[in-house]
């Protein structure tokens, strides 16, 4: 996928870095872009099964988009949907998804304000696919945790960006790890851990803008496809600082820890939809880390580690007292969780 949007996307619809009204471009390959003060994101939603424990296509899809927006400090304000339908998908199946994206609306406070519907042959996808796109708008809480964050280091961005995490930096994560990915792939392949975990979803942004309203993050994403491993790769590449994390400081529940060890799949490389990572200054780690506590999303938020200068990439102290590099995922252990 990273060699795909490198050398075939970025290679044809790129050049948008070069405009000044652009502050975050397609090229900075951020989870949202920024025009004239304007945050703007788009996701598609192909996820099989369309139904699982904690959630469906259209609760994913919602929060999906508030998510993106959120991370970069922004204030989601209204989101399109576009369905893609198969001929003969059960009008009872399309009311309870269109049911679960409101009640996600409500939850976050966004509303859909247009859409599109297309309906397509049978044979030609799996019942329904989802797109939503969001707009958000930066505020006086991303102002002030800007100024906050200035307080203790250079800072020289309008928004929370991939590339902003400095050594020295606190990263924190807002809940346990997997959740998403273990759910999807139990109920697909029919393993049976449903019962011991499910799916993660939640719109993020009201926590989100209570952690900005306190100050001092740096860096924002949602750990989805790649899960935190991915997230970290990027944020080290991006930023060139190397992140060192501690393997016992990293939240799971045993669900995930039992499956992933029963199937030989890493949890850090496992998607989730409903947790955040965060690179905070030091100086307000802990201030952060209990906003986040307050609240029902962030209850097992937790510090796993910091940005190190002094290391290439990023490496996770063992729980048995060794180190290992935790490497960009070569491919999509669980493809088609979103």
């Amino acid at each position: 996928m990273g060699k795909l949007i490198r050398e075939s996307i970025l290679k044809n619809l790129g050049g948008s870095k070069d405009l000044p009204e652009v502050e975050i471009a397609l090229e900075d390959l951020d989870d949202s872009a920024s025009v004239s003060g304007v945050v703007f994101s788009t996701d598609s939603y192909v996820v099989q099964p369309l139904f699982f424990p904690g959630g469906d296509i259209g609760s994913l899809a919602v929060a999906g988009t508030v998510n993106d927006l959120s991370v970069v400090g922004a204030d989601p304000a209204a989101i399109s949907c576009a369905l893609i339908l198969q001929e003969g998908f059960p009008i009872e199946d399309l009311e309870t998804v269109l049911k679960s994206m409101s009640d996600t609306c409500k939850l976050a406070g966004v509303p859909v304000v247009t859409g599109d519907t297309k309906v397509v042959e049978r044979g030609a996808m799996d019942g329904i696919f989802v797109n939503t796109s969001g707009i958000g708008f930066g505020g006086e809480r991303l102002e002030r945790n800007i100024e906050v964050v200035k307080r203790f280091r250079e800072f020289n961005e309008n928004w929370i960006k991939d590339s902003n995490v400095r050594d020295g930096d606190v990263i924190i994560v807002s809940g346990t790890m997997g959740d998403h990915g273990v759910t999807i792939l139990s109920k697909r392949e029919g393993y049976g851990f449903e019962g011991a975990v499910e799916s993660d979803i939640y719109p993020l942004n009201k926590m989100i803008s209570l952690g900005l309203e306190e100050g001092g993050i740096a860096a924002m994403k949602d750990p989805t496809r790649g899960g935190l491993a991915n997230c970290l790769n990027e944020w080290s590449e991006k930023s060139k600082v190397g992140i060192l994390i501690r393997e016992e400081n990293i939240p799971m529940t045993e669900g995930v820890t039992s499956a992933c060890e029963m199937l030989g799949m890493d949890p850090l490389t496992i998607g989730n939809e409903g947790k955040v990572a965060i690179a905070v200054v030091k100086e307000k780690a802990q201030d952060v880390l209990e906003v986040l506590h307050g609240t029902e999303p962030g209850m097992k938020a937790a510090i796993i580690g910091e940005a190190r200068g002094d290391i290439n990439g990023v490496v996770m102290e063992t729980l048995v007292g060794g180190k290992r590099i935790v490497d960009m995922p070569a491919g999509d252990p669980v493809p088609r969780i979103c």
